[in-house]
């Protein structure tokens, strides 16, 4: 069997699809996501005369030919990672359906047929513990035990809302400093507080800081959420220093998380090391890929860590990401980040997402067949489908 197409479609979501489609001389197919990004579809395009005429069944040789070729002998991270991890993912869905076996049986089979996902909430415009209460009750009544929800300030309007009431007055913000004001910090406490309440104990609840602050300041901030007993506090710091988030981690009793900015196997050493993190979240279309993933959670169970991959995918991404989590001893909960997008699931022609697990069929590969008609309903412009 040989390669004799690569192929992809962009699809507009909440984020960009690169959905890639590999094709063979015999007629299986395999199909792939990779994490949206500036260049990433040009690159897997640039990629294609590395894999036409190769055997697909060797997924480990033509990576390493990807990262070669893309790289040379220096080092190879974001974009270019990236668009390998979506044809990684696609060679795995074809070797799966040309062996008539689902993904997770390449990786050593599976500990589990559920897979929980965590849908990050948001809560629209309204930056209020009322509002993130309320939105907490409707995720959970559609079936979901774990969430997430943001902490950190994302505009000026926002940073109004954090009220010093004992001063009368509002803070005045500096937004490059990375520090969280007191009156600030209570008010973060405040939206932990309210959904908390709202949801009850036993839901798994998580809150992210998106990379925002100082150690000093984040690490109060972890430590006063401690009694809201979070699954974790999500990238707390700045992902460039690992000592700094070691810090972090080190000094509270909430669990911190981070990892999904990190690459291959590679990017995870000094995190997994160090122990820095308390949770590893690798986000698999974007990293590296499933081999990789895997990898990374076994390096993580030598000193017992929990993996928690990050995700934003589409349906293909998700589920084909879903299939090594079956296969990691050490995994934990996968996020979904589609909740609003109400065409999410439709993408696909199988269930994907029952109260808040992705029951893994056994159909070969990742057992997905793609909705051509929405997916060319919701095309990107300026883009082909598959090649057409």
């Amino acid at each position: 069997m040989k390669i004799t197409d690569v192929q992809t479609a962009v699809i507009s979501g909440n984020f960009d699809w690169v959905l890639v489609k590999i094709t063979t001389d015999e007629g299986v197919t395999g199909l792939g996501e990779a994490y949206w990004g500036a260049g990433v579809n040009e690159l897997v395009h640039k990629m294609r005369p590395m894999l036409i005429g190769e055997n697909p069944i060797n997924v480990g040789k033509l990576y390493e030919k990807m990262v070669r070729g893309m790289s040379g002998a220096g080092s190879i991270g974001g974009a270019t990672v990236t668009a390998i991890s979506g044809v990684e993912l696609a060679l795995w869905d074809l070797v799966g359906r040309a062996l008539n076996t689902p993904i997770s049986t390449l990786f050593g089979g599976r500990f589990r047929d559920k897979i929980r996902i965590y849908a990050d909430c948001h809560a629209g415009d309204d930056y209020t513990p009322e509002a993130y209460a309320a939105k907490a009750k409707e995720v959970v009544g559609a079936g979901f035990t774990a969430i997430k929800f943001d902490l950190d300030q994302q505009n000026e309007e926002r940073r109004k809302t954090w009220v010093d009431e004992d001063l009368g007055r509002y803070h005045k913000f500096e937004p490059f400093n990375r520090t969280i004001p007191p009156a600030q910090r209570k008010y973060m406490e405040s939206l932990c507080a309210g959904v908390r309440e709202a949801v009850g104990p036993e839901i798994m609840l998580a809150m992210d800081c998106h990379w925002r602050y100082t150690v000093h300041d984040v690490t109060l901030l972890a430590q006063d959420l401690e009694k809201y007993d979070l699954m974790w506090l999500e990238d707390p710091v700045p992902p460039e220093n690992i000592k700094a988030q070691a810090r972090v981690t080190h000094n509270t009793r909430t669990p911190i998380c981070t990892g999904e900015n990190l690459y291959r196997k590679h990017g995870y050493q000094d995190l997994i090391e160090m122990q820095a993190a308390d949770i590893i979240a690798p986000d698999i279309p974007k990293m590296g890929g499933l081999m990789e993933a895997k990898k990374v959670a076994d390096w993580a169970d030598t000193y017992y860590i929990p993996i928690a991959p990050h995700n934003v995918s589409s349906p293909i991404g998700t589920v084909a990401a879903a299939h090594v989590c079956a296969a990691m001893s050490n995994f934990l909960v996968m996020e979904y980040h589609a909740y609003d997008v109400k065409w999410w699931e439709d993408l696909v022609e199988e269930p994907v997402i029952q109260d808040g697990f992705i029951h893994l069929n056994d159909k070969p590969g990742h057992g997905l067949t793609l909705n051509e008609d929405v997916a060319r309903a919701h095309l990107k412009e300026g883009t082909s489908f598959f090649g057409e």
